[in-house]
Parts: structure tokens; sequence; C-alpha cells
């Protein structure tokens, strides 16, 4: 699998305009890559090799945390809590189903007509697109993301299908947002915590307090917060090339953004709940887990949702950790004993969420394969969409819909 070399094809790729027009069907043919292109390529290829090294290191680093938090757990204690989980892992996989639907259907309700996204084509391409980040070290959110709209460019316009996941991504940081606020609220206000604990709490808090009003006036004041940086890059010489082309399609995506905000305000109060549903299945997860895996302390709503949310800003800050290897286990295991639980609890709680990862990045791999998708496939046709789309500008073709 091409994973260094695929990086710099696969993220110009969704921002091609010209990709969507293609559709990722076309992804099994074996189109050579234009001459002009190869001074570019080997330098983005150049680039890529030292990401990969970056995300090797931080593989292995999270590896020799893993196994240093599992030892210092106790195996024994481990292996006894997944025996105690026993086939209510097949729970766990249902509950963490409930979160891929509901985050499906808050990105289908993101699209605005002539354009619509069956279920089942939300569903797929959510999955694949979080088993490619899963797979691609330090790429998850450059990658993942977009690639969700890419995987249904054959039923949308690419521009749509990004500002759509756009969208909703902002919603979902929202509501994580208000989960990350409150639950260490509850944490800091419930439990006497070790002072390292204590000052990262506050300053989680003290970043949602920033994040959340800063957030605000940027959607408020319709702020150009991609196309105003990158014209500030434009001025200063910076990749000037790549801003040219850059600029329009990141002015586009954000009048999409904000067009949305004034012509579907009666869908906004839907789309966060089903956000919400998001995190309260989150909830439930952790405490069916631990209702298992738990022998001797009891869980309640209130720990749960605390580790829910703490387990919130772990994905968020060390995203480029692939599968958060290590640090969940670190950060899981020690807030477990501050709420009454035993370390061994909270890395089994933490390898329970790791094995449901693996089971939805295997489905997302498997559906890849059944459309004859690969890594190098994405490759290779990056390669010519960013050389047709560099050759002549393209309007937006209208796509089948998916009614």
């Amino acid at each position: 699998m091409l994973l260094p070399e695929s990086l710099d094809r696969v993220i110009p790729y969704f921002c091609s305009s010209h990709a969507h027009s293609r559709g990722l069907i076309d992804l099994q043919e074996d189109p050579q890559p234009q001459p002009s292109q190869l001074p570019s390529t080997k330098s983005n290829q150049g680039r890529n090799r030292k990401l990969a090294r970056f995300g090797i290191v931080f593989a292995i680093l999270g590896l020799l945390l893993f196994a240093y938090f599992v030892r210092k757990a106790g195996v024994s204690e481990i292996m006894s809590g997944i025996r105690r989980l026993g086939v209510g892992f097949l729970l766990i996989l249902g509950i963490s189903a409930i979160r891929q639907v509901v985050r499906s259907l808050a990105w289908m309700c993101c699209f605005e007509a002539p354009y619509q996204l069956r279920f089942r084509d939300a569903f797929a391409a959510r999955v694949m697109g979080d088993a490619l980040g899963n797979i691609i070290p330090l790429a998850s959110v450059a990658v993942a993301e977009p690639s969700k709209a890419a995987f249904v460019a054959d039923r949308v316009p690419l521009m749509a299908g990004l500002s759509a996941i756009a969208l909703e991504n902002i919603f979902y940081s929202l509501s994580a947002i208000l989960l990350i606020f409150s639950g260490t609220a509850a944490l800091l206000l419930s439990f006497s915590l070790p002072k390292a604990l204590r000052y990262a709490s506050i300053g989680a808090m003290v970043a949602t307090v920033v994040i959340a009003p800063l957030g605000y006036l940027v959607i408020r004041r319709q702020w150009k917060f991609l196309s105003g940086p990158m014209s500030g890059l434009y001025k200063r010489g910076i990749g000037r090339a790549w801003m040219e082309k850059g600029i329009p399609r990141a002015q586009t995506l954000e009048d999409r953004i904000y067009g949305f905000y004034d012509r579907n305000r009666d869908r906004l109060v839907a789309i966060f709940l089903l956000e919400i549903c998001f995190h309260l299945a989150g909830i439930a997860e952790i405490y069916v887990t631990l209702s298992f895996i738990s022998s001797v302390v009891a869980p309640t709503l209130l720990t749960a949702f605390i580790l829910e949310s703490v387990n919130r800003v772990i994905n968020v800050v060390f995203k480029f950790v692939p599968l958060r290897t290590g640090i969940d286990e670190a950060g899981t295991g020690m807030l477990s004993k501050v709420l009454g639980f035993t370390t061994a609890i909270g890395v089994t709680l933490a390898i329970v969420r790791k094995a449901r990862d693996i089971f939805w990045t295997a489905i997302g791999a498997a559906l890849m394969v059944r459309r004859g998708l690969s890594l190098r496939a994405l490759d290779k046709q990056g390669q010519v969409s960013v050389a047709e789309a560099s050759a002549k500008p393209e309007a937006v073709q209208p796509a089948r819909e998916a009614g």
C-alpha cells in the first residue's frame, strides 16, 4: 500500500474543482502522470516521506506507552475485564453503530436542493473516510473529512459534498465544545483531583470558553476564515501558484457555508440534536462497557459522562497519533483511578474502544476494496486530476441526485 506517496495526491484531489465530475468509480483506471507534474510530485513525495517518518515515530512512541500502561495496570486484570465483557462487545458495536448513523444523518441534512444524498451512501462514505484517516498517519483530519465528499462525488458535486461535510463538522465541534466544558466542570466540582489533572481540566475549560464565542463571531460576521488567510499568504508571495487556484474555491466553500445558515434556519436545531445524540451514544457506550468490565465499582451516568468528555479532548488533541495508541490508555487509566475505578479498568475501557475503532476501520477498508479503491489508485487519479485542473478552469457540472 502506497502510504507516503499518496498523501500528496489525495489532498489536492479532494481540493480540485475537476475531481467531482469524474467520481471515484473511475479510480480503477491506470492513468499516467503528466511530465509537467514530475518535479512537483518529487517535491511533494519528499515532504510526505518526512511526514511518514514522523507518523512512524509517533506510532512507535504510542505503542511503547501502550505497553507501559498495560504492564503497569496488570495484564491479568485487563484480560479478566475483557473476558467479563465477552459477547457484550456486540452490544458495544451496536451502540457505536448508532453514532455512525446519527452523524451520517447530520451530514445528509447539510445538503441543499437540488442535491441530496441517500443514507447508505452517506453511511458508507463516512465509514470509509474515517478508515482512511486511521490508516494514513499524521493526516487524519486533512484526509478523512475531504475523502467523505470524494467518496460520493458520483452522487453530488464535490464542492456540495465538501461544504456539507464542513457544515456538519461545525455543528459537531459546537456540540463537542459543550460536552467538554460541561464534563470538565463536572469533574472539577465532583472530585478531588491531582494538581496536574486539575490544571489540565481548567485549561480545557478555558479553551472552550475562548473557542465557543470565537466560532460564534466567525459565523455571525461571516469572516473569511479560509480565503482571508490564503489571500494574506498570496500577498506575501507564499505559494502564489497554489493560492491563485485555492482562493476562489475557498470563497465558494465559505459562501456555501454562510448561505446555508441564512437559508436553512429550520434545520439548525435538528442537526445540532443529531450531534448531541452522537455524544449521548458515547456516554451510553462507556456506561455499558464499565457495567461489564468493572466487578467492584458500579458505574454511574456521571462517571460515564466525564470519561466521554475527556475522551473527546484526547481525540482532538492527539488526532495525529494513530488510533490514539497509548494516549487513550494513559489518560483513561489515570482518570478512572480518580473516579474510583482501578487503573486496569480504565486501560481495559480504552482497549475496548480501540477494538471498536479497529472494527469500523476494517469495515471501511473492506468497503473501499469492494469499490475497487486503493491508496495507489487515489495517488494516480490525483495526479491526472491536478494536472487537468491546473491546465484549465472548469465550471461546476451538475451531478445526478441520489434520491
